[in-house]
């Protein structure tokens, strides 16, 4: 990751000449990879800040220039970075054109278009409609539509040639890496789990910015073989395995730390969740605009509450959870959205409980250590009763 950012910043100082191109972390990176254009992802930039406690400083900018409290973190913190060039990797790159998807949330498109007329610089749009009813034919001719007009503009944007020849080996690539990442998650089904969902997040960058190039297969392949070692002698990711749990949202990056060592002490793994496992269900067997077109449709966040439900209860299921844990992200609407109602729907369905913490991913103004531990101890006496009663 410090090779790839420093590429990208470096650019034809150090290395053959790229285009740089900005992109939501729902876009389809396979395109650019397979012309040669460096992908940056501010919203993973936003995650660096956020571990590094930079939230504030650079949300802060933002405001100052009328941008509300009440907009997305990332994005405040991305144009705190852009007119400052303060971050804790001293900024991003100048893109030369941003791609822009929505299968994550509305604001990525108001954000993009912010940043595209402060650089001067091309912005292209894939519209994925959200999946109200689930992913129908029309759906996805539309979303294959988009992917096909995408490819001219690229061209036009990057002096790149798009090769459909080069696409397919990304495909594969991005395909393998999948299929490690998946493997990678389900080694936490083992009792106990040889790593948490907080190591996941931090293991997540390859997936999303990697995506389809080697260097992610083998990264994934060595992580694998480690992760798989440990679940063979039974090594445990906190101790003692007490309970087991799934949290769902993004993670609150500059809390991990705590959050991990706080439910570690009551022995509590948190064995899965729902964002990093959004990058595991997808399937590029055949780098087709049509499959294209249904992974991107499909996107976790692009679906509706029953289906996100439906999720929940899997991974229940799936890792013997004891309990769930629900982040309530201020900054991340279509996340939280619902969260409420699921986190109801999913109790009645399991019998499980599910807590939820009121927070924000990158701005610490909207955490209370106090409240947060004061719900986690009372969630954990609740599981310490049901697992005496039962």
């Amino acid at each position: 990751m410090r090779k790839y950012y420093m590429k990208a910043k470096l650019g034809a100082k150090y290395w053959p000449p790229t285009k740089i191109a900005w992109i939501t972390s729902g876009g389809p990176v396979e395109l650019l990879i397979a012309m040669g254009i460096t992908p940056i992802y501010p919203e993973n930039h936003g995650a660096m800040i956020g571990v590094r406690k930079m939230g504030v400083e650079l949300a802060s900018e933002a405001e100052k220039l009328g941008y509300s409290q009440d907009l997305c973190s990332y994005f405040r913190a991305d144009v705190g970075q852009t007119v400052t060039g303060n971050s804790p990797i001293g900024g991003l790159p100048k893109p030369d054109f941003l791609l822009c998807c929505n299968n994550i949330c509305g604001t990525v498109m108001k954000w993009y278009e912010v940043q595209a007329r402060y650089f001067n610089v091309p912005l292209i749009f894939i519209d994925t409609p959200y999946n109200y009813d689930g992913i129908t034919d029309e759906l996805l001719t539309y979303v294959k539509e988009q992917f096909e007009a995408a490819i001219p503009e690229i061209e036009k944007a990057s002096g790149r040639r798009f090769s459909e020849k080069k696409l397919l080996q990304v495909g594969d690539y991005a395909n393998q890496g999948i299929k490690l990442w998946n493997r990678i998650l389900s080694l936490c089904e083992t009792v106990p789990a040889p790593m948490t969902c907080f190591d996941a997040f931090i293991y997540l960058a390859p997936i999303v910015t990697l995506r389809g190039t080697k260097i992610m297969v083998d990264a994934y392949t060595q992580l694998e073989k480690e992760l798989r070692e440990l679940a063979d002698k039974k090594v445990s990711a906190i101790g003692e395995e007490k309970y087991r749990l799934i949290w769902d949202n993004l993670p609150i990056w500059f809390k991990m730390r705590r959050l991990s060592h706080t439910f570690a002490n009551y022995g509590a793994c948190l064995v899965a969740d729902t964002y990093t496992n959004a990058w595991a269900d997808n399937d590029f067997t055949e780098s087709s605009f049509d499959n294209m077109a249904r992974a991107y449709a499909a996107a976790y966040l692009n679906r509706n509450l029953e289906e996100k439900v439906e999720i929940m209860c899997k991974l229940i299921a799936r890792y013997k959870a004891d309990g769930f844990v629900m982040h309530s992200n201020r900054s991340c609407r279509p996340y939280s959205f619902g969260q409420y109602d699921i986190k109801d729907e999913v109790s009645r369905r399991t019998g499980l409980p599910g807590l939820m913490i009121e927070s924000d991913m990158c701005d610490t103004r909207a955490y209370s250590d106090e409240q947060s531990e004061n719900r986690i101890q009372a969630f954990m006496e609740t599981l310490k009763e049901r697992k005496t009663a039962s």
